[in-house]
């Protein structure tokens, strides 16, 4: 062996030639962490749009509890979302919103539980902690369509009906037509949520499949539950996301 050549080779114990995982992540898990990234960017951009259009509008200057609903400035959030299904006429500004946000966070602890049951191998619990977390995210989309069906069609069926500027009943919204306030705020709305929504609803399509794939053996036959916790780092992903939706539209 030459002296240069000595002098540039490597170590055999220090190269890699495959078969091993870096980092002991699986290429299933690595390739979940890149899709989330990637998604994430997504959710960024949407995000910071959001954020700039809404401080390029003008902002609501008068006392709150004299807010009315105009074209002309933003609305405030909880003058928007302050129904609740089966309390009409109460105003109870971002409680719906907030036990939306509850539940899907709780399944998000479920889902943690049904990962650490994988870990143990045990078949049982994972069924039974993917089944509430399925629940949860059934009744999270089922909320969020209530939520989009009160905006479209407004407040009217309140005691107290919303107006305009002009004295004009708020009707509602729509991709075309907002009297809430500027326009964006509800193609914002719909399209933002409902993105997020879409997700949610390919979640939960996600973790049937994996019950399913449990209460069939499957991944007792493997002998190992990974997919559950591959699925199981979207499921958080989700949650989290929808943490910063929560922030942007209804707080700020």
């Amino acid at each position: 062996m030459s002296a240069l050549h000595a002098a540039t080779a490597v170590p055999e114990k220090l190269t890699w030639s495959g078969g091993s995982e870096p980092l002991k992540a699986s290429y299933g898990k690595l390739m979940m962490w890149f899709f989330l990234l990637s998604d994430t960017f997504t959710f960024s951009a949407l995000l910071v749009t959001y954020g700039m259009i809404r401080f390029s509008q003008q902002a609501y200057t008068g006392a709150h509890e004299k807010f009315f609903f105009s074209t002309t400035h933003w609305p405030i959030p909880d003058k928007v979302f302050e129904a609740v299904p089966f309390l009409h006429g109460i105003e109870a500004p971002l409680i719906f919103v907030g036990i939306m946000t509850f539940i899907l966070i709780f399944s998000s602890v479920t889902m943690v539980l049904a990962v650490e049951a994988g870990h143990r191998g045990d078949r049982a619990d994972v069924e039974k902690w993917m089944l509430w977390t399925i629940l949860g995210g059934f009744t999270f989309l089922g909320s969020q369509a209530w939520e989009w069906t009160h905006f479209i069609h407004g407040p009217a069926d309140l005691a107290k009906a919303a107006t305009d500027a002009l004295g004009n009943p708020i009707e509602g919204a729509n991709l075309t037509r907002n009297p809430y306030g500027p326009p964006a705020f509800a193609d914002l709305f719909f399209f933002i949520t409902g993105f997020h929504g879409t997700h949610v609803f390919s979640g939960v399509i996600l973790n049937i499949l994996i019950f399913f794939n449990t209460a069939t053996g499957l991944y007792e036959r493997r002998g190992h539950y990974e997919m559950v916790e591959k699925v199981g780092l979207y499921w958080h992903f989700v949650d989290l996301v929808w943490v910063f939706v929560f922030t942007f539209f209804y707080l700020v």
